[in-house]
């Protein structure tokens, strides 16, 4: 079963509401917890659920995020039929990039028709969750369905990006409604609806079939929510399959991180922070694996003055030295140096980045090789900060990748 599905992994999302973080990657490529990308959590769920032939069609800035899964993901065996292939836009169907999902799916037909699979899964690679897809998928192949949506519960209020399903008593989706302010309950419980979560599995035939039908059609706009699964529903078996039930050898979370803004980023990561993480990251047969370069081991040290540096409630990656200062509620990636009598609280700070003597940082995201002078505050004077740096709804001070005082 699983050797007869394709993956295809759609990692082109530019993020432009994650400004300026996404300012010079892609959004799956965007660090998070101190150690990963987000990409890595899907391409976790990949390993770890036995897929084997993992093709992850890039697109925006796609630089840094191909070097990630060449130096952390290089671990399938190709003589074996096994791969995790990076593929950009080839322009096989005309001169444009990839204009959508679907557009991105219909560039590459000629690889679901070479890979001679039954089945195709289309994840996104934008999201932090943990999911056994082969649960999916043997739930998809049990039901004989030509589509299956994995879908979650919501309250009514909660808005997503994903489009709302219909469910009758037998697991059957009759109807799909792409996602808008007037959106309205559905199935579910009382005041809660069924979201999709982007995540399909396709009978391949069928996909290729509705596909090349679409873009034959010019009236359509050639998008998956608007085109493609309304298509399937009103002429093929669609099937709904419930994330967080506790199928498949994954320890039960139930976890879902929407990565659509830099609160929910910033969120999502302080999460990790949490007396219980309500994601299991410590599972030790569900690892999430990454790629991080050889350094030392994090340490506290004492400062010039004999201060001790103190670490509170917090995460640290390799290389990270905190010298004769405080880290309280924060997460540090590689290659961080804090020097005497700083204060970091409830931030994060991305790689090589060095911060100064008496700087105090609070509520802040540090993007990389950043050198913060001594008696730098920041996140304080929110009017001072609004003058240099970006700053969220919620508050949070975005110093940018190389920003220079």
């Amino acid at each position: 079963m699983l050797e007869d599905t394709v993956t295809v992994v759609l990692a082109g999302r530019k993020g432009s509401d994650l400004n300026p973080l996404t300012n010079d990657r892609a959004l799956p490529a965007l660090p998070f917890g101190g150690k990963y990308r987000i990409i890595d959590f899907t391409l976790a769920n990949c390993m770890h659920s036995g897929l084997r032939q993992i093709l992850v069609l890039t697109q925006y800035k796609s630089l840094s995020l191909q070097k990630h899964i060449r130096d952390g993901w290089s671990i399938f065996n190709p003589e074996l039929g096994e791969y995790i292939t990076t593929v950009p836009p080839q322009m096989r169907t005309g001169e444009s990039w990839y204009s959508g999902t679907a557009d991105a799916i219909y560039q590459n037909l000629y690889l679901l028709e070479r890979s001679g699979a039954k089945w195709v899964l289309l994840l996104a690679g934008d999201n932090i969750y943990r999911m056994d897809y082969a649960a999916l998928i043997k739930a998809h192949v049990q039901k004989q369905s030509d589509l299956t949506i994995a879908c979650r519960e919501i309250p009514s209020e909660q808005t997503t990006k994903h489009g709302i399903l219909n469910v009758d008593s037998t697991g059957a989706i009759n109807q799909y409604e792409e996602c808008s302010e007037n959106t309205s309950p559905n199935s579910g419980q009382s005041g809660t609806k069924t979201t999709s979560m982007g995540i399909y599995v396709f009978s391949i035939e069928t996909l290729m079939n509705i596909i090349r039908d679409d873009f034959a059609n010019e009236s359509s706009s050639h998008s998956i929510g608007n085109d493609i699964i309304p298509r399937f529903i009103k002429s093929h078996r669609v099937s709904s399959y419930y994330f967080g039930g506790g199928d498949g050898r994954v320890t039960y979370d139930g976890y879902w991180g929407e990565v659509d803004s830099l609160d929910c980023y910033y969120d999502i990561n302080m999460d990790l922070l949490k007396p219980v993480s309500p994601i299991d990251i410590y599972q030790k047969d569900w690892y999430i694996r990454t790629y991080q370069e050889q350094s030392p081991p994090c340490r506290t040290i004492p400062g010039i003055e004999g201060t001790e540096g103190i670490f509170i409630n917090s995460i640290a990656s390799s290389g990270v030295v905190i010298s004769g200062s405080c880290v309280q509620h924060s997460i540090l990636f590689f290659n961080v140096f804090v020097d005497d009598e700083a204060t970091i609280q409830d931030s994060i700070v991305f790689n090589n980045v060095h911060i100064g003597k008496n700087v105090m940082l609070k509520k802040c995201i540090v993007d990389k090789d950043v050198h913060i002078p001594d008696g730098e505050w920041i996140g304080v004077d929110k009017e001072k900060d609004a003058e240099r740096f970006t700053i969220t709804e919620n508050g949070v001070v975005i110093i940018p990748k190389g920003y220079q005082f």
